[in-house]
Parts: structure tokens; sequence; C-alpha cells
């Protein structure tokens, strides 16, 4: 495979980052933002998360605020909207994706569209509703449902990237801790699928689908 590079290293990017509920963004792209920032320090990252009320909020404001010491400037945008009911309050979410249009991203990562969660789904539509002709790769989130499906971009993770992702999501999102499938076991056994399927060096990666990507000579 050909390696692609957003930019020539050391430029700074606009990266927006949009999730449906505190932790999603990490789970699903926390080492790609990581690999970026080291890549591109000085960076100018949105991260926006649709539903983190009360304690969750708490939780994704901590966790952010880990995964983008190196930006150099950060904007975190935590909503309340009501998990599980994204599909009800379209119209109230699209407000807040309006608003992000003088945004002007480089890239943006956002959920899978065949993603079965209703709320990951909306986040998608909405993020190709609002940004038309930008660079968005949807990452997956592993869940009950069984929806992963084969990705076309890789990132590759080195092991310290990895294990700084994985360590993040423990010591931040406590209240996640009691469900099954929130474990290093799950999230590090994806990574290394990813990483056997795009030849990792280090063996892990973070797979993501690409639907429209232009090369310039």
């Amino acid at each position: 495979m050909v390696p692609l590079k957003l930019a020539p290293r050391g430029r700074r990017l606009s990266v927006l980052c949009l999730g449906a509920h505190a932790d999603d963004i990490e789970i699903g792209c926390g080492g790609t933002i990581l690999t970026l920032l080291a890549q591109y320090p000085g960076s100018r990252v949105h991260w926006v998360v649709c539903s983190a009320p009360g304690r969750r909020g708490g939780e994704a404001r901590r966790s952010a605020r880990r995964f983008l010491r190196a930006a150099g400037t950060a904007d975190v945008q935590l909503h309340e909207f009501r998990d599980g009911f994204f599909p009800h309050e379209g119209a109230a979410i699209k407000e807040t994706f309006e608003a992000l249009k003088p945004v002007r991203p480089d890239v943006i990562f956002t959920h899978h569209e065949r993603d079965r969660h209703q709320d990951h789904r909306v986040v998608c539509e909405l993020t190709w509703n609002t940004f038309r002709d930008h660079l968005i790769l949807e990452y997956e989130i592993p869940k009950y449902d069984g929806d992963l499906g084969s990705p076309n971009l890789f990132v590759s993770l080195p092991s310290r990237v990895r294990r700084r992702k994985l360590a993040i999501l423990n010591a931040c999102f406590a209240s996640q801790r009691s469900k099954r499938w929130f474990s290093n076991a799950t999230f590090e056994g994806l990574m290394r699928l990813r990483g056997v399927e795009c030849a990792a060096a280090e063996g892990y990666a973070e797979g993501f689908h690409v639907r429209k990507l232009v090369l310039t000579a």
C-alpha cells in the first residue's frame, strides 16, 4: 500500500471530531488524534459531543483535555441531547451542526453511516449534510449489534499511542467500566485486527470508512 499524508509534516491542521456520546470519539479515533497531533503539533481541534449530560459531561471534558494536550487550540463543545432519541431531536441537533460551518476543517472524524445505533447514524448523516466538500473519515465503534464492516483507510498506531489511548479511556470513563464491552480487551482486539489488515509496523491500527477521496498530482 502507498502511504498518504494529510499535509507536509509540521503544518498546522484544522480537525473536527464529532461524536454522539461521551467516549465515542476516543474509542473510534482517539489513537489517530494522538498521532496527528504528534505529527502536526499546534493544530486546531474542534471536539463536539452531542450527548454528555451530568457526570458523562465531566468525563468527556477530562478525556478531551488529555487527548488534546498537543493541540494549539482546542474548542470542546459538550451538548446534552437525550441519549437514544437523536432521530426525534433532529432539528435541534441540526442547528448545532449548522453552527459548525465556519470551522472549515481539513479533516472530519464522525460515525460510520452503517452503524446500527440510531444516534450514531444521525450524527453521520448530519455531518455529510453540513460538510459536502471535505475529507470525512467515518470511524467504528464495537458493540453488541455486530455492525463492524471493512474499513478502507487505516492509521497505524505506535505502541505508545495505543497504550495512551487505553490509559485515558480507563482513567476518564469510570461510569462505563461496568459494561461488558468496555474493556481493554475489546479496544485492543479491534486495533490489533485493523493492524493485521494494514500490516501496521507495530501491529495495531484504527480503521476508517472513506466515501470519497480526491488525489492530486
